[in-house]
């Protein structure tokens, strides 16, 4: 039985889709002003995890994401400057320039996680009309007003505003609210804005009300309710999206249609920094390209997202990646010595599947998986098993490079047969033998680290009882 945590009942409940055999999934995506942080991209894991699972108990799944490429103001209160046009202005490019810029490395970003792309990324920019006709209808249901900057959504006019996030009206803000300026109420929010000096702004479209842009909100029903229908199964999105944009998107949506929006609302939790959200005031907002320069396998941070549920904060530095990483190439040491898959192991798969089904529980899925290399099953048969569960873990592990492994010289050689280990690393770890034999061991600790700097990364050295031991790199080639 699939379950999920529902953000909007407060409980775990059965998966019961729309469609018997089909779900629908709308996730919210970047605002494509800037890289995408690793904080960012672990909601994006999560989602990929969610996806694999539902593909794995034999779902169609459509998911669509869009890409916010106007309408996203810096305060979330509907003021400030788009971010859009501030980064263009930064970077004195187009907009669009700066949108696709940005969009192309963040899909960059998905292959090296090995998350899916969606079936339908869908941009603000090309979806104004479908916009436009939703407040349209918007005010013709009486859920709209006009004020001096742009047209808004009447909160007040909705009983059950605020039903996701669980509070009441009076305790909703979209940031920090200071100033109600014309708006009747402090929790409505902007549908469309009016540009201040027409013909200034690089995005701007005629409207019936004026000429400007949506609000941030609003493209997420539009583009949503285009592709997957009035009521969908899942949405998923970051748990900071509960109060506000996830909240408004449920107002709107529900106001125009009269329908229930979506079944099933999934959130992912922060990635943390030294105890708070990964912010620019906390630190940590490493991109996945920045972690390569420092020698780290971006799957490393997948495995790292796989090791705390997703609705659980996780704290990040570079110790616990550096952890990560070291526990990752040791599955792939493992997994390079297996033989050829045969069958899998059925009863080990049970217990996987019932910990991807009870709400995407990947550290139990994981202790599944090292708990399997533990048993005295037929390594053929553990690697068959393996290669099923990456299916939902996106390890790469059918991409290992079987090791070859010999002697030479007294020292224990374990690589891919493709590789050779260098000749500068042999000579050092000759060296490295004979200081140890004269018990210079920080002095061998010296070597070791130079050895480890010429290697590069995914060399593992080790003292066994029958000599040095270096193998690796355990990798997978992509």
């Amino acid at each position: 039985m699939l379950k999920f945590y529902n953000t909007l009942t407060r409980q775990k409940e059965e998966f019961k889709p729309i469609k018997p055999g089909f779900v629908g999934i709308y996730s919210c995506g970047p605002t494509v002003y800037w890289y995408q942080h690793i904080g960012n991209l672990r909601c994006y894991i999560f989602a990929d995890i969610l996806k694999r699972v539902l593909a794995y108990d034999n779902y169609q799944v459509k998911q669509v994401m869009n890409v916010t490429d106007v309408g996203h103001l810096t305060s979330d209160a509907d003021e400030g400057e788009d971010k859009m046009e501030k980064a263009a202005e930064k970077e004195g490019k187009k907009a669009e320039d700066i949108a696709n810029y940005y969009w192309q490395i963040f899909r960059e970003d998905f292959k090296k996680l090995n998350i899916s792309e969606p079936d339908i990324w869908c941009k603000a920019t090309e979806h104004i009309k479908e916009q436009i006709e939703l407040i349209k209808k918007l005010e013709e249901k009486g859920y709209t007003y006009k004020t001096s900057d742009g047209i808004y959504f009447d909160t007040s006019k909705l009983k059950d505003y605020g039903k996701l996030a669980g509070l009441k009206k009076e305790g909703l803000q979209a940031g920090i609210r200071v100033e109600m300026k014309d708006k009747k109420n402090s929790t409505d929010f902007a549908l469309w804005k009016f540009s201040e000096k027409p013909g200034v702004r690089q995005q701007e479209w005629e409207s019936p009300w004026g000429i400007g842009f949506p609000g941030w909100h609003i493209e997420c029903s539009a583009m949503s309710m285009k592709y997957l229908g009035e009521t969908f199964d899942i949405h998923t999105g970051g748990e900071d999206h509960i109060s506000i944009h996830h909240t408004n998107e449920i107002a709107q949506s529900e106001a125009a249609t009269g329908q229930k929006f979506v079944n099933y609302w999934l959130h992912g939790a922060f990635l943390t920094f030294k105890g708070g959200k990964i912010s620019k005031s906390t630190g940590g907002l490493y991109t996945i390209s920045e972690l390569e320069k420092n020698n780290f396998n971006p799957l490393s941070y997948r495995y790292l997202c796989l090791s705390a549920h997703y609705r659980s904060p996780l704290a990040f530095d570079l110790e616990s990646l550096t952890a990560a990483q070291n526990v990752l190439n040791n599955l792939y040491q493992i997994v390079g010595n297996f033989p050829r898959p045969t069958t899998i192991i059925e009863e080990v798969e049970e217990k996987f599947l019932a910990a991807i089904n009870d709400d995407l529980n990947m550290p139990e899925a994981l202790a599944v998986v090292w708990d399997l290399l533990k048993e005295k099953y037929p390594d053929e048969q553990k690697m068959a098993t393996l290669l099923k569960f990456d299916k939902i873990l996106g390890l790469d592990l059918d991409k290992i490079t079987p090791l070859k492994s010999s002697t030479e010289n007294g020292i224990i050689i374990k690589i891919p047969e493709n590789e050779n280990i260098p000749e500068k690393v042999m000579e050092l770890i000759k060296k490295r033998e004979e200081l140890r034999k004269q018990k210079k061991y920080t002095e061998a600790d010296q070597v070791r680290k130079e050895i480890e700097k010429i290697a590069g990364p995914g060399y593992e050295i080790q003292d066994t009882k029958k000599g040095p031991s270096i193998s690796g790199p355990t990798g997978p080639s992509r």
